[in-house]
């Protein structure tokens, strides 16, 4: 079994359980930061709504805009 998990400690105490568990062969702590991976929001959000539902979004947001700025 190879998962990998990335832990975020808020407590030093979790560190020395984590030592003691690769101590026993359960775990293997790799240290140094890793960076967090970097998701273009297109990316991100590409097909959560569909060509028609983002038309009539920016109608939307376009018609908002047009009735602020007439005030």
């Amino acid at each position: 079994m190879n998962d990998k998990m990335l832990i975020e400690l808020t407590n030093q105490k979790a560190a020395r359980l984590l030592y003691e568990l690769e101590e026993l062969h359960l775990i293997k702590v790799i240290n140094g930061n890793i960076p967090p991976v970097k998701t273009k929001l297109s990316d991100k959000y590409k097909g959560f709504i569909t060509k028609e539902e983002g038309r009539q979004l920016n109608n939307h947001i376009n018609q908002m805009r047009n009735e602020w700025n007439n005030i």
